[in-house]
């Protein structure tokens, strides 16, 4: 990585533990936030009338129902007669004019709650400039100092993204423009023979991928020092593969381990990179180094993104409804299914020029998740000549993905992954329509499942990309009703999707307090319980213990479904009674639907 630059970069200094922390939140945001609340307030308010309304309707329901008891073989049966049809034409036009107002309040108060969601999001997410913006500036002054000419190249800091992350990663990407100020200067002899700018170059970059937040720090100078990062780390007794140059290049990362020659600074890739490292892998992150293309260094901090607001295309396919970023997708196209050709046993469609020529592949969303149609909605995706389809670009490749239908394009806030759901390479993260979660697809990993497909595995029409034919699975009969328990609104919003679109009916509980108490009441007659294990008020293994105990539903089928793959956990259950233990981690759902055919 060579010596120092002229430039004599001072320490970042350490990181202040404070016991409580302080922000500046701008004075219109809490002025909306407030507005918003006072709006829900008055908006709630108005349930109050909506719950007299009602108390009103019952009362003249009850007197109304006493009334026609009375006129049963009374003489004057016939003036009462009108007398009650009078009052129940006034009864139709109060509860309607109480519907209205219902509707009306709802709509107020929903109105008002998105306001007040919107606006705390404002105050938990911010754009990465908040906390990266002064960085150029300051860099650019330890560089004057040391006489070094550098120009600074900033990308992606309008991102928003959660404040306490970009808080926690302060001093980290600091330090690491510090070291790329102190390792990447060169001569300016040197980089002119070298054919490079006179300035040195660095950048810093932060953008999303793969439901991960990915910070780069990168700059066009010498490169790292093999040589000296492996003498370096012989010289504090580390193992060296010679012959592997990713690992040495890890050893960076290790505490105390620097090329630098002089020892008094922190800005040398070596303690200061292992304050990086430390400090990344506390988020839950990793970090690595490599050497940039055609000159220089990357060092990429990538972190699991806790939440960030990503304009998204929402699309339909195998009545399920997913976001695909909006940056991956160039054009949405219609393809003629009789113009599709067929390249090593696989549909491929040719594009126009316009869209950069060429023949690319074709896959179906809905055989991406092995969702196989059948009845008016196979019908309907498969009817006409025309498919609907994205032209995806992400990884230097591209792709047309078909889709049932298009719904909208708007900026959502991405949340992390649900624990279970399909391949997870093609899941980057969950967004909130309403009341469920929507998959957010990862278009690197469409791209990556599209490669890998064999003949016939993908394109417009059937197949299962990656997964084997399916084996024959009984047909559920209409009456078959499962019931999901589950706190988690994504993970049993997903699973219903999952047997529904499987065939079976479904009810949910939040929890097994709430499983138990509907079981027991008899609501309706249910087949199966697939329930987490983790839950407040009732766990999975008491829920499962409770109908144990019940002698009307002690042959119940039970399947534990939960992230706590621990063996202990497994016997628990299985010696409570499960009928089968299945964990999210290695969740897949041709398993379930095929362990609940076995047990029904």
């Amino acid at each position: 990585l060579g010596p120092p630059c002229r430039a004599r970069v001072q320490p970042a200094p350490s990181p202040v533990h404070e016991t409580g922390a302080l922000l500046r939140v701008p004075a219109e945001a809490i002025d909306a936030l407030t507005r918003a609340s006072h709006e829900l307030a008055s908006a709630v308010g108005g349930e109050a009338a909506v719950a007299e309304g009602l108390a009103r309707l019952t009362r003249r329901a009850a007197e109304l129902g006493l009334m026609a008891e009375r006129l049963r073989g009374t003489a004057t049966a016939g003036v009462s007669l009108r007398t009650l049809e009078t009052d129940l034409l006034a009864l139709a036009r109060e509860a309607a004019d109480l519907s209205r107002l219902r509707l009306t309040v709802a709509s107020a108060v929903e109105a008002a709650a998105a306001r007040i969601g919107e606006q705390a999001e404002r105050l938990a997410l911010v754009p990465a400039e908040t906390v990266f913006g002064g960085f150029p500036r300051a860099l650019r002054d330890l560089a004057r100092e040391g006489g070094q000419d550098i120009a600074v190249q900033t990308l992606g800091l309008d991102l928003p993204v959660d404040r306490a992350m970009l808080q926690a990663l302060k001093d980290p990407v600091l330090h690491a423009l510090r070291n790329a100020l102190s390792h990447g200067a060169e001569a300016p002899e040197a980089r002119r023979r070298a054919g490079k700018p006179a300035a040195l170059a660095i950048g810093l970059a932060v953008a999303v991928r793969g439901g991960r937040l990915v910070v780069t720090v990168h700059d066009d100078g010498r490169g790292p020092d093999l040589a000296g990062i492996a003498g370096a780390a012989r010289r504090r007794g580390l193992t060296v593969q010679d012959e592997d140059p990713e690992a040495i290049l890890a050893l960076v990362f290790e505490p105390g381990l620097s090329t630098a020659a002089e020892v008094d600074t922190l800005s040398g890739r070596g303690i200061g990179l292992s304050v990086v490292a430390d400090a990344v892998r506390r988020l839950g992150g990793h970090v690595r180094l490599g050497p940039r293309e055609p000159w220089g260094t990357d060092l990429v901090m990538s972190l699991p993104l806790q939440a960030a607001r990503r304009p998204m295309l929402l699309v339909e396919a195998a009545r399920a409804t997913y976001a695909v970023p909006s940056a991956a997708v160039e054009r949405v196209v219609h393809l003629d299914r009789a113009g599709l050709d067929r390249a090593m046993g696989r549909s491929v469609a040719r594009i126009d020029a316009k869209d950069g020529g060429g023949t690319l592949p074709v896959v179906a969303l809905r055989d991406l998740f092995g969702q196989d149609l059948s009845g008016p909605e196979a019908e309907r995706a498969d009817t006409g000549g025309r498919l609907l389809a994205l032209l995806l670009r992400a990884g230097g490749r591209r792709v047309l993905l078909s889709v049932d239908a298009l719904r909208e394009v708007r900026t959502h806030l991405v949340l992390p992954a649900p624990p279970i759901g399909a391949d997870p390479r093609l899941i980057s993260g969950t967004v909130i329509l309403g009341d469920r979660p929507v998959l957010v697809l990862e278009p690197e990993g469409l791209m990556a499942r599209a490669a890998e497909a064999g003949p016939d595995a993908a394109g417009a029409t059937g197949g299962t990309i990656g997964q084997t034919p399916r084996s024959p699975t009984r047909a559920p009969s209409p009456a078959t009703t499962i019931l999901v328990v589950d706190d988690s609104i994504t993970t049993r919003t997903l699973e219903k999707g999952i047997l529904e679109a499987a065939g079976y009916r479904v009810v949910v509980c939040v929890d097994g307090q709430d499983a138990i108490e509907r079981l027991r009441a008899g609501i309706e007659p249910i087949a199966l319980v697939l329930a987490d294990v983790e839950m407040p008020r009732l766990d999975g293994f008491g829920l499962l213990k409770a109908i144990r105990a019940e002698e009307s539903l002690a042959r119940l089928p039970v399947i534990l479904m939960t992230s706590r793959g621990d063996a202990g956990d497994v016997a628990r259950g299985l010696d409570l009674g499960a009928d089968a233990y299945l964990t999210k981690q290695s969740f897949d759902q041709r398993r379930l639907l095929d362990t609940i055919g076995q047990l029904l």
